[in-house]
């Protein structure tokens, strides 16, 4: 059964850094392009990063660009946020998502990844 699950959420002061990470079970992320999205209280989804399957192209929404990166470790078939300069914010669950159906591209829209997580909370407060 494929599974995505995010961990590395927690309670950060503004400035901080947190670490995400999505590790996947019963699939192999190498063929899949993976994308952090996040939700805030009475906010839609929106789309923070993505990373293509060869590592090629990647996508950072303009709140975060400077800010967070993404990357994958395929020996450990885990993708990670790497999330710098935290705002208030950034507070949301993030969420991480996979699909094999973008040919070397990554997007940033929900609605086309087919295997998500469950979330890991991010906040932000001091």
């Amino acid at each position: 059964q494929e599974q995505l699950m995010e961990s590395g959420g927690g309670l950060v002061q503004p400035g901080g850094s947190l670490r995400l990470s999505c590790a996947a079970s019963g699939f192999t992320l190498d063929y899949y392009a993976i994308g952090w999205f996040r939700q805030a209280p009475g906010k839609e989804r929106e789309g923070v990063s993505c990373i293509s399957s060869n590592d090629r192209n990647t996508y950072y929404a303009d709140s975060v660009k400077g800010r967070f990166t993404i990357s994958r470790d395929n020996a450990k078939n885990t993708v990670y946020l790497q999330m710098n300069s935290l705002k208030p914010e950034d507070t949301a669950v993030y969420y991480c998502a996979a699909d094999s159906g973008f040919q070397g591209m990554c997007v940033p829209i929900s609605t086309l990844y087919t295997y998500w997580g469950q979330g890991t909370q991010v906040t932000v407060s001091s």
